[in-house]
């Protein structure tokens, strides 16, 4: 998939923009195949840029582009079709169903790919340390149980990009290894991207270009 953005700014950032920033108000183009890791202090902006390739802000100026069409005109159907087979996503706030147990998290979700065995859910879960609290309801784990469980859910799916959204803030170092081998062998194996916003770490992931956001 490729994403353009031509001298985008998202509302609540208008006239506030760090001259330096290589992605608000300028031409950026993400290429399909590359992965960007995009960095910056707090307040400048990186949930609100993932937030907007992924269809969920459209209180910008400027123009983005999803593979040459303005996100703008992309229909409600569309973009559920975008988020189902293009892109997939971990959120900074999560956005896990907290009366749910970590387990019916991942079952909501596996519910729409058939091809999904519950026996590879079980593997991650194991992998990433969390087989213990699969039934327990999610607003009873701790933040990075529920990052690691989030993490797990955005990798069920098909995608062409992974966006990240600060994914690692609740781990320790073990951790962020086995979630970031994880991903990396996930994305590997479609052949997909990495699109992460982080305060500039690399978490051991790899990345073919770095932009400052602001």
């Amino acid at each position: 998939m490729l994403i353009h953005f031509e001298n985008v700014v998202p509302q609540p950032l208008h006239g506030v923009v760090n001259p330096k920033s290589e992605v608000w108000q300028t031409s950026l183009e993400l290429q399909a195949h590359k992965s960007y890791q995009v960095y910056s202090p707090s307040g400048k902006g990186k949930s609100s840029f993932l937030h907007i390739i992924y269809g969920l802000r459209n209180d910008f100026s400027g123009n983005v582009k999803l593979n040459g069409k303005d996100t703008k005109s992309i229909s409600v159907d569309e973009w559920a079709v975008i988020r189902q087979n293009q892109l997939s996503i971990v959120f900074q706030d999560l956005r896990l169903f907290l009366e749910l147990t970590a387990w019916e998290n991942l079952l909501v979700k596996a519910s729409l790919y058939p091809e999904i065995k519950e026996n590879e859910l079980k593997e991650h879960a194991d992998f990433l340390g969390v087989s213990h609290v699969l039934q327990k309801p999610a607003y009873t784990l701790s933040y990075g149980e529920r990052q690691r469980i989030a993490i797990i859910r955005s990798l069920i799916q098909p995608f062409e990009i992974l966006l990240l959204d600060e994914p690692f803030s609740h781990l320790d170092e073990g951790n962020i290894q086995k979630a970031s081998e994880l991903i990396n062998q996930k994305v590997k194996a479609q052949n997909a991207s990495i699109l992460m916003t982080s305060l500039g770490y690399d978490y051991h992931l790899q990345f073919d270009e770095k932009k400052l956001l602001g």
